[in-house]
């Protein structure tokens, strides 16, 4: 299979995850394109340069443009703070790469409807940074509610809690710049509303209540002088789903002792699902209408009859991560570019989670029940 060339912009924690990816997915899926580490950017040089040593790019800059005007990069990952989302991703796209953000794509419902647009009318392949619903216990629930395993689908409660943000004395960063868009609940809030519309679709109306627990942050650490927070902390969301069932979503980035609380748990007539990304390798089922002396939720483990498991590993119980999600994510990305079936989300599946995100932050000033436009 031919040579892709990416170009990463951003050399953090999701630049890293891209890099690592690209790197695996070459080599793990059959017939995959096989990428090629062109240029890494980032604004600080020296990072630049360091990740170009340590992951293997042929070249660094500090200037993201120069990707754009480099032939050899097909492929563009944009890894960057919220704010600088739009400026880079329609520039790739006009300079004819495909292109991979990471979410949210947009600080407003606006702006991503742009972007979607443009991608689009470009004809290009975009993907936006979801990993979590590559997870192939999570492909198995979408498939079960599909074939009606579940029932009618009576409820769904959704939670993405981490801790991060607990800590008062965490300084003011670009993730509480206003300008970049919401707090929680586009940070964290993203994930889980994508992921419920995932297993459920299209969610149809909203009322939220949004709250900012730490009303300043300092400016720097450690200094004295602090920063008013504008954004959310925790945003709790009742909401309807267009198939007809109601639900609840909450996201909250001060919630002490959670890492990665990322889940469900969703009821039917005929049975109810049970996940957290804290056991990612396990997906909870409660089959109904059994025994009541032996009935009770069944713990279903991933293996290898779940694909792509299989490619990872040959033994079940060995589990995936974290990483490994993120090559599943960016091998179905390279497989759409290579003309194969678009698994998204793209950026117009990004346009309809930030909907819902304004939604609830209009909702919560408003307070009142909202239909998402």
């Amino acid at each position: 299979m031919r040579d892709i060339g990416i170009g990463v912009i951003g050399t953090g924690f999701m630049g890293k995850a891209h890099t690592f990816a690209y790197r695996a997915a070459g080599g793990i899926f059959p017939g995959s394109l096989q990428p090629v580490l062109q240029t890494v950017a980032d604004i600080n040089s020296s990072a630049a340069q360091q990740a170009a040593k340590q992951f293997g790019f042929k070249g660094w800059t500090s200037d993201w443009r120069e990707l754009l005007a480099d032939p050899a990069i097909e492929v563009i990952s944009i890894t960057t703070p919220n704010a600088t989302h739009k400026e880079m991703s329609l520039a790739a796209l006009a300079a004819g790469k495909h292109v991979h953000c990471e979410k949210p794509i947009a600080p407003d419902a606006a702006t991503a409807e742009e972007m979607a647009r443009a991608a689009q009318a470009s004809g290009l392949v975009t993907q936006v940074g979801f990993n979590y619903i590559k997870n192939p216990v999570l492909k198995l629930a979408r498939e079960m509610i599909a074939n009606g395993e579940l029932g009618e689908i009576t409820g769904f409660r959704g939670v993405h809690a981490e801790d991060f943000m607990a800590d008062p004395e965490v300084p003011y960063s670009w993730r509480f710049d206003r300008t970049g868009g919401a707090g929680a609940i586009a940070d964290l809030g993203s994930h889980i509303i994508g992921m419920a519309r995932f297993l459920l679709g299209p969610i149809s109306e909203v009322n939220a209540e949004l709250e900012t627990v730490v009303k300043s942050r300092p400016i720097a650490p450690g200094a004295s002088e602090r920063r008013a927070v504008e954004v959310d902390d925790i945003a709790r969301l009742t909401v309807r789903f267009a198939r007809g069932c109601g639900g609840t979503i909450e996201a909250n980035w001060v919630a002490t002792g959670r890492k990665m609380q990322l889940g469900f748990e969703l009821h039917g007539t005929k049975g109810a699902l049970v996940y957290t990304q804290e056991r990612l390798n396990e997906l909870l089922y409660y089959p109904a209408g059994g025994n009541p002396k032996t009935t009770g939720f069944v713990r279903i483990e991933s293996g290898p009859q779940h694909a792509p498991y299989g490619l990872f590993c040959v033994a079940p119980g060995h589990q995936l991560g974290f990483n490994d999600l993120k090559t599943i994510e960016m091998a179905e990305f390279l497989a759409a570019i290579n003309g194969g079936p678009k698994a998204g989300p793209d950026f117009q599946e990004a346009w309809e989670i930030q909907k819902i995100v304004d939604t609830a932050i209009k909702s919560s000033q408003l307070r009142q029940w909202l239909p998402v436009a």
